[in-house]
């Protein structure tokens, strides 16, 4: 989680770099957060429920099924 953490918090840094470079970096955070943080977890599906487009767009980029309810114990 702490790695998912990091990318996060590296993404202004790499994002001057040409190239899709930070958008990259903030996904691989963002999906390490999404797996291993039933918080994350949580407000990923709140805003999915908010904003279905942006919901829709985030699994495809994460190829993820369409409920990720389900994987919340």
């Amino acid at each position: 989680m702490a790695l998912g953490w990091l990318l996060i918090a590296l993404t202004p840094l790499v994002g001057p770099i040409p190239g899709p470079g930070g958008i990259l970096v903030f996904a691989a955070g963002a999906t390490l957060l999404i797996r291993n943080s039933t918080w994350a977890k949580r407000r990923y599906i709140w805003m999915k429920r908010r904003w279905p487009r942006l919901g829709r767009l985030t699994d495809k980029a994460m190829r993820r099924g369409k409920n990720p309810a389900q994987a919340i114990d």
